[in-house]
């Protein structure tokens, strides 16, 4: 698995120690915006628990694969599994409205790809439906607006 690590250097440090060499990290940043921006390929963003992020705009705590309350969310679910690099992309243009066919032809995949990424994406947010694993999104600080 590529990673991406956020935060601090002694943190960046923590949870590159962490992961026992076992996952391949890929690049390391200060912030969430900043690791967004880079557009390095990769499958996952790692960020020390409950850390407030230095220059996001609106920084929130990211709990990957703990069973704790996550961001502002009245109703959080545990994060069982973290979202993958697609898996962003595909909650990213869900934010921004667009249909599952339009979302398709903007990632050059096929419709019932991105019908498999919004499924897996609701089961993994513990959401109902798109519009509540956008809003789940959000409200964890897994993407912006």
């Amino acid at each position: 698995m590529r990673l991406l690590l956020v935060g601090s250097p002694a943190e960046r440090a923590r949870l590159r120690s962490g992961t026992h060499g076992a996952l391949d990290v890929v690049g390391e940043f200060d912030s969430l915006t900043a690791a967004r921006a880079s557009a390095i390929d990769s499958d996952a963003i790692l960020m020390p628990n409950g850390v407030r992020l230095g220059s996001d705009p609106n920084p929130t705590p990211f709990r990957p694969r703990s069973g704790v309350r996550l961001g502002s969310d009245p109703n959080p679910t545990p994060f069982e599994e973290l979202l993958t690099g697609r898996e962003v992309q595909v909650l990213e243009l869900l934010a921004e409205g667009l249909p599952n066919k339009a979302i398709a032809v903007r990632l050059r995949i096929s419709d019932q790809t991105v019908k498999f990424h919004v499924s897996s994406i609701s089961g993994k947010l513990g959401a109902k439906n798109r519009t509540d694993a956008v809003r789940r999104a959000l409200r964890q600080g897994l993407i912006t607006l």
